[in-house]
């Protein structure tokens, strides 16, 4: 009977964009391999459940098909390089991180927005890759947020930022979460709203660290959680999904979504975002949402293919 808790595993899942991972375990003789790779997926929370595939034709394919565990590490906006190397045929792969062994045994990497250390539960044989199903048996998440990788190139909180912004009114809004509750603060008028801040010459991400540091929580920027046009006062509003590893708020609360707490929100699309959050965080599975401040889509938060 497993030891993890479903409802911390699914926020595990949902409050990080999942991108690129290292995907490790230890060879015959002891020593740590791995492979980069963006097919990850959550497939069962009792018992806690994840799958990444590998290619028949990789190197590692032996090792792997007889581990009898293996961890998955998501890999923060500054690691790159360490993506890099993994997807490489570089010997020493495991000298540009810093790792440990997991309680189940696998290397698990330092700084990075998350890590799975999982015993095999089950080996599928499907064309040309093998699907290694694995049982969540500890992990670890931290604020930092998770690496993207799509159409060839990286993607970074930051960099989606700067390319949604270019010439716009823009204000920003942190959507920082802890243990299940939001920061919210008090207007000047008794409402409730989000950390905002107008953008201006500094950019986008520049506004959103001053943003979070004048909280006075520790937080890292995460993705775009949504990004709408208000008409009625000419700007567009990105918020984002931010991760707070605690401490007390200079400004604010963390406060849980109840329903009392959403007819207190002063503007009614960022109440719409928390509502849809709420539910969202109930359920692990995040979207992102385009629009204007009162119709638009909500995109899901997807996985990718496997890249080694």
């Amino acid at each position: 009977m497993s030891n993890i808790d479903p409802r911390a595993l699914r926020n595990a899942f949902g409050t990080f964009m999942t991108g690129v991972t290292v995907v490790t375990t230890h060879d015959p003789d002891g020593n740590p391999i791995g492979f980069t790779a963006n097919s990850f997926t959550s497939v069962s929370l009792e018992p806690p459940l994840v799958l990444v595939c590998l290619a028949n034709s990789s190197r590692n394919y032996a090792a792997f098909e007889q581990a009898d565990g293996f961890a998955v590490n998501v890999l923060a906006e500054d690691q790159k390089d360490v993506s890099n190397t993994f997807a490489r045929p570089v010997e020493d792969r495991f000298s540009v991180v810093q790792w440990q062994k997991g309680p189940q045994g696998s290397p698990v990497f330092d700084g990075v927005s998350a890590w799975f250390d999982c015993s095999m539960h089950k080996r599928v044989e499907a064309g040309d890759h093998l699907i290694l199903i694995g049982q969540v048996e500890a992990f670890e998440t931290s604020p930092a947020p998770g690496l993207g990788y799509a159409r060839g190139a990286y993607v970074t909180a930051a960099a989606e930022a700067e390319a949604l912004t270019q010439g716009a009114k823009l204000i920003v809004s942190a959507l920082i979460e802890h243990e299940g509750k939001v920061l919210l603060m008090g207007n000047d008028l008794g409402k409730l709203t989000l950390p905002e801040t107008r953008v201006g010459k500094e950019g986008a991400s520049a506004a959103l660290a001053r943003l979070i540091a004048e909280t006075g929580v520790e937080a890292e920027p995460g993705f775009i959680y949504s990004v709408f046009e208000d008409e009625a006062r000419e700007h567009q509003h990105i918020s984002f999904l931010c991760q707070s590893a605690g401490g007390t708020p200079a400004k604010g609360t963390f406060t849980q979504l109840s329903q009392t707490t959403l007819m207190d929100i002063a503007d009614a699309a960022v109440c719409t975002m928390l509502e849809r959050f709420a539910n969202e965080s109930r359920i692990g599975n995040f979207g992102v949402y385009y629009g204007n401040q009162t119709t638009g889509q909500v995109r899901p938060v997807g996985t990718g293919s496997t890249r080694a």
